[in-house]
């Protein structure tokens, strides 16, 4: 199997950052950022990367982001390494299909994340406590269930370890009213779009997670857009009502290290071959299934 890229040290290119999964490069007005095969899980990024994982986070990026520009704008500015200018020309070997030239933002320190199905954290709270971000919910429903309407449960975004779910109060009084509402209406537009494309495609978008930035006033969508690292595809085909789905992600890898005595701290396992092949492919399935016109 081809070897994974973990991380990028491109020389003068500029100060770079290194997130769970991307590297990215300030180049002034402009950012690199570069999608890595590293792999996190519980919010440890693992040792072992999954061969060509950026380019998929990438390419199906770009596919949603050109899908869903006419509800708004977003920063790319280009995406094919031969075309970028000098010196990050000179490294497209690396950066082919894994990498975007991006307008700068103030970035908005939110993730929008929008539900359309109880799974996931969102269903351990609701067993919890009959709501989700303090938005109550109808009583006796089951996991996987689609909600009535989509939910929007913003959450913070978090630099280091877990981010922490807000109520619609909590984000009005850290954005103001007017942006936090706006927010939550580009969140359900999109989610609510992409929904039906990839619904004609035979997949369920149980949830996922928006990030937004602004220039000159203006808000545009950032980062990386309904990925199966932002988000839950499932099968329309092989859903199931009242238990977990088989998701096109990284469930095979939380599956595996649940199997072991790890304590969820740094540093993570390594993974075993067969896990990261099978990790790999399933996340070339959900590139082909919905990118094939």
């Amino acid at each position: 199997m081809d070897k994974a890229l973990r991380e990028t040290n491109l020389r003068e290119i500029g100060p770079i950052k290194r997130g769970k999964v991307r590297d990215v490069y300030d180049l002034g007005d402009k950012l690199l950022i570069v999608a890595t095969d590293r792999l996190s899980a519980f919010d440890v990024v693992l040792p072992t990367g999954i061969p060509e994982k950026g380019n998929v986070l990438t390419k199906l990026s770009i596919f949603w982001f050109k899908k869903i520009e006419d509800i708004i704008e977003n920063h790319l500015i280009e995406t094919d390494a031969e075309r970028f200018p000098e010196p990050l020309k000179q490294y497209a070997h690396i950066l082919k299909d894994r990498s975007m030239l991006v307008k700068k933002t103030k970035v908005i320190p939110v993730e929008c994340v929008v539900r359309g199905y109880l799974a996931g954290s969102g269903w351990k709270d609701y067993k919890e406590s009959g709501s989700i971000c303090g938005i109550k919910l109808p009583p006796n429903l089951l996991e996987s269930e689609k909600l009535h309407e989509p939910i929007f449960t913003p959450t913070t975004k978090a630099e280091q370890g877990h981010d922490t779910n807000m109520t619609e109060d909590q984000l009005i009084e850290m954005v103001g009213k007017e942006l936090a509402f706006r927010l939550k209406d580009l969140s359900l537009a999109i989610y609510k779009k992409a929904c039906t494309i990839a619904e004609g495609k035979g997949i369920i978008i149980a949830d996922t997670k928006f990030e937004f930035g602004m220039i000159d006033g203006k808000i545009i969508l950032i980062d990386e857009v309904l990925t199966p690292d932002s988000s839950r595809f499932w099968s329309i085909k092989d859903y199931i009502l009242g238990r977990s789905q088989d998701s096109y992600d990284k469930q095979i890898v939380r599956d595996y290290l649940n199997t072991l005595n790890w304590d969820k701290q740094y540093p993570g396992p390594e993974l075993p071959e067969d896990i990261v092949e099978k990790t790999a492919r399933r996340y070339k399935e959900i590139l082909e299934i919905l990118t094939k016109e």
